[in-house]
């Protein structure tokens, strides 16, 4: 059982390795902030997560002593890296030029996307 324990951690350790990788390699080549957004929010999250989940495993398999810190620390980075991710993004949106300029007026009162006038200085209108 240990043997099988250790050979799953270093799987997942290197699994982690590989998605951080890609999310480092598009960090630094990707050529604008939205999309970069994807390198750290997506594959870094998930190589934090592998890595982790292989703490778990080996700490609480081949030493027998399970952990919770691992969990929490995964459960309160699959909870923020998405949130964060968001506000960066909206941020970007909101201060730079307005991309929905050459879009035809959409039906009804509620304007495009989540934007809606805010941009414009104007609050966001309710959905009735």
């Amino acid at each position: 059982m240990s043997l099988a324990a250790e050979f799953l951690a270093s799987l997942l350790i290197l699994v982690g390795a590989f998605f951080l990788l890609v999310g480092s390699y598009g960090l630094a080549v990707l050529p604008d902030l939205m999309r970069r957004l994807h390198g750290p929010t997506k594959a870094t999250t998930l190589g934090v997560g592998a890595t982790l989940i292989a703490s778990m495993l080996y700490f609480g398999l081949v030493r027998g002593e399970p952990s919770i810190h691992e969990l929490l620390i995964a459960i309160f980075l699959f909870v923020t890296a998405p949130v964060s991710a968001q506000m960066i993004a909206k941020a970007h949106l909101l201060t730079t030029a307005r991309a929905d300029l050459d879009l035809p007026e959409p039906d009804g009162e509620g304007g495009w996307a989540t934007l809606g006038d805010e941009a414009a200085g104007e609050p966001a209108r309710a959905a009735d």
